[in-house]
């Protein structure tokens, strides 16, 4: 015979992947139900974007039918997506649980492509996500999500009008690119744009979110200053190509959120090799190779994935159709996603430890 405490105890020494600690002990294990010779129980992950999922359930079920009389094991996998700590100094926005940086040293390196397909990732697993566009003086993120012909919605509430983020492909966005002409510049001082991060921020109604995703303006600004005082960010993650003179800012970049206090989750290599569609076995290496697990090594971050250049990453951008939708078997949207994982499960981790 078998009882609920036994079935705790088999599945007591499998760990969360991350966090290095028991199931049972992190009260991830829940409502356990044995009728008869049948076990079910509900796994409640730290985010429904976890990278080892299905291994964590056949542990569990491996597990339990080690004890006698045991034929069936049901698992409900739910998640319950932990909040991020917050400084003092720094004002929490409502309904925001984690707040991921997109940055880069320098621009060109496909920074919002990343952050896009991303954000567009982590919707795709059930979580609720919203996308910060705050490369003010180059937004592209409306095009590159199906958007450019969208405009703010206005809500209206008992403290009066608020607008609302547009919404895509499972993503809530709000972007410069809305407020102005296609051609036309924005030639602001940085004041200026601090001001209207901060409102795209704290003045438009997100809702409830797991993940805010921020395509951050490449270099080591305002927007970056911005940010890292104001609001309390799960971490940023360093977007390069493998050529030297990219790896050199990516360095800078890096640096600057660690004088801020502001965790690096790691490392992305974009445009890492060529696959041409007419020869998918074959790869050039464009840009150099090798560039990005170096500096990993050098820094002693995590390197994420390196993404390919394909056809049809650069296709899906043009045309709103980010590739992890698009096209979910090829291999860039293959990497994309597993770097999502990752940093879904990093973030996890930092905001429980």
């Amino acid at each position: 015979m078998f009882d609920t405490q036994s079935v705790l105890e088999v599945l007591r020494p499998i760990q969360d992947p991350e966090l290095q600690k028991s199931l049972v002990d992190l009260n991830m294990i829940r409502n356990v139900i044995i009728d008869g010779s049948r076990v079910s129980f509900t796994l409640v992950l730290t985010t429904p974007a976890c990278p080892l999922k299905e291994f964590i359930v056949k542990d569990c079920q491996k597990a339990i039918k080690q004890l006698p009389g045991v034929t069936t094991v049901e698992v409900k996998v739910t998640a319950e997506i932990p909040q991020q700590k917050m400084l003092p100094s720094q004002q929490h926005v409502a309904g925001i649980k984690n707040i991921i940086a997109i940055s880069s040293g320098k621009g060109g390196v496909g920074k919002s492509t990343v952050a896009v397909n991303i954000a567009v990732a982590l919707a795709q697993t059930g979580a609720k996500v919203g996308l910060l566009d705050a490369d003010i003086y180059g937004p592209n993120t409306p095009i590159m999500l199906g958007l450019a012909d969208a405009g703010f919605k206005i809500e209206h509430m008992s403290h009066g009008e608020v607008p609302e983020p547009a919404f895509n492909h499972g993503v809530k966005i709000v972007s410069m690119g809305f407020l102005i002409d296609t051609d036309q510049p924005v030639i602001w001082r940085g004041p200026m744009l601090n001001g209207i991060i901060r409102q795209f921020l704290y003045q438009f109604s997100w809702g409830t979110l797991d993940y805010l995703v921020v395509d951050m303006p490449p270099g080591t600004g305002d927007a970056q200053l911005t940010l890292a005082q104001a609001v309390p960010m799960a971490g940023a993650v360093i977007v390069t190509t493998p050529q030297t003179v990219s790896l050199l800012d990516a360095r800078r970049g890096l640096r600057m959120f660690q004088q801020l206090g502001v965790n690096v989750l790691g490392l992305v290599e974009n445009m890492s090799y060529f696959i041409p569609p007419d020869l998918p076995n074959r790869t050039y290496d464009i840009f150099g190779s090798g560039g990005g697990e170096k500096a990993s090594i050098e820094l002693n971050i995590p390197l994420l994935g390196c993404i390919p250049l394909e056809i049809a990453l650069r296709e899906g951008g043009d045309q709103g159709i980010p590739i992890v939708k698009a096209a979910p078997e090829s291999v860039s949207a293959k990497v994309l996603t597993s770097i999502a994982q990752q940093i879904a499960a990093k973030v996890s981790v930092a905001a429980l430890t």
